[in-house]
Order: C-alpha cells, then sequence, then structure tokens
C-alpha cells in the first residue's frame, strides 16, 4: 500500500500519477505499487514536484511495518532505537525542569519520617 501527498503540484504530475495510483482528493494518492515501480513513481516526484512530497508505503522488514520518504519538508525522518520518528526542527520546550524534590516526594519523606501515616486535614487517615 502506498500514500503519496503532495502539494503545488504541476497537473501534468498528478496525470501521470493517476496511470498506477487513485487520487482520493487533491494531491492525495492511493495505490499498490511493488518496490521497483514505488522507487520510479518517488523519482517522478523528485524530478517535478515544486511543493512538498510524502511518501508512507508497507515495509515489512521495518519495526514500524511502514516507511516514508519526505521532500522538501521541515519535518526531518529521525531513526530512535530502530524506529522512525519525525522530527520537529523549530519545536524548542518552553518550560524547564524545577530542581529538586516534587510535592508528593515532600510528603512521602516527611510522613515516613514520622513512622507511619502523616495527619491529613488535621484528621487521622483511615485505613482500609
Amino acid at each position: 500500500m502506498v500514500v503519496l501527498i503532495l502539494t503545488s503540484c504541476p497537473a501534468g504530475l498528478r496525470g501521470h500519477l493517476t496511470r498506477w495510483l487513485m487520487e482520493v482528493s487533491a494531491g492525495v494518492f492511493v495505490g499498490r505499487l511493488n518496490p521497483k515501480l514505488r522507487d520510479h513513481v518517488w523519482d517522478l516526484v523528485l524530478e517535478a514536484a515544486r511543493g512538498h512530497a510524502l511518501m508512507v508505503f508497507t515495509d515489512r522488514e521495518r519495526e514500524q511495518g511502514f516507511g516514508f520518504r519526505t521532500n522538501d519538508h521541515d519535518w526531518v525522518p529521525t531513526d530512535v532505537d530502530g524506529v522512525t520518528l519525525m522530527l520537529r526542527p523549530g519545536l524548542r520546550r518552553t518550560t524547564s525542569l524545577r530542581k529538586g524534590w516534587s510535592n508528593a516526594s515532600r510528603y512521602r519523606r516527611r510522613s515516613s519520617s514520622r513512622g507511619g501515616m502523616a495527619k491529613v486535614n488535621g484528621n487521622q487517615p483511615s485505613v482500609g
């Protein structure tokens, strides 16, 4: 199974791709291609495409069961322990982690140092 997504695609390329794939929406093509034909179609896309191109295909030799190729995308395929993930280069972590113990950890440390369970709101906690 192959899914091919194109943006800013020339009409001639869209017509050429309909020889092998069905266009289910504007710029979205779906079909079954053998690996050799899939490589040929990708080469055609690279030669003629003016925008983004993404191809997702079945690949039984990969851990995920599928593979993908991209062209002119900001997101970059990255291998992480044998699994391909998409890296979003512009995404940065905005919050920093606070140093020290968490509130739950402080509570447990206090209650264990008192030799049992701590009082909650002045009431003895029920066990059961």
